[in-house]
């Protein structure tokens, strides 16, 4: 059972970021939208039976909880606390569910995988790691010859310098590497 060592505030103000003690994962990140996305995942499902809640993001040594904005955080805090704190920790099981998975790009040919990877590398050196340390993440949903699609998660999800600043900066960054490509947040 996860102890929480501490809550940080994010740039979203209706996100809340609890640092644990254990971690939940071995490095496999868990988005959920809405209550209907977390069936199956026990603790997603929990959080989401508490009014309020919006949207649920862990990885690792942390997790994520979005509101509506109108539940003062004092309260609500102390009701995610709950299922955070009885939540399993992350397990051999977990670790050997990692080392198993594998990203597949059978549509994609060699160069876009190639691209596709310089663009990750990228974005893991300079832009995940705030976004991590705020509560979020990015993943990339898909790859074109022009365009760049992009998905944020957890706190970035509805925050509203996502959509303005940080997709500005993420698209300087990675024109940095490919000068036409336009990134675009869904």
């Amino acid at each position: 059972m996860p102890k929480i060592a501490e809550v940080e505030y994010t740039p979203n103000p209706n996100a809340r970021k609890f640092v644990l003690k254990e971690p939940l994962t071995w490095g496999i990140a868990r988005s959920f939208e809405n209550a209907g996305a977390a069936e199956g995942d026990p603790l997603a499902a929990l959080l989401f039976d508490i009014e309020h809640v919006t949207n649920v993001y862990y990885v690792d040594h942390w997790i994520t909880v979005t509101q509506d904005g109108a539940a003062p955080w004092d309260e609500l805090l102390r009701e995610l606390a709950v299922p955070i704190r009885e939540a399993p920790a992350a397990d051999a099981a977990s670790a050997s569910t990692v080392a198993a998975a594998t990203v597949t790009r059978a549509d994609m040919d060699a160069s876009t995988v190639e691209r596709l990877e310089r663009i990750n590398a990228l974005l893991d050196e300079q832009i995940r790691p705030y976004l991590q340390n705020d509560g979020g993440n990015l993943e990339i949903i898909d790859l074109t010859d022009t365009e760049l699609t992009v998905h944020y998660q957890g706190a970035c999800g509805s925050c509203p310098s996502s959509t303005s600043g940080t997709l500005s900066a993420i698209e300087n960054i990675v024109r940095s590497i490919e000068p036409d490509l336009e990134v675009v947040a869904v």
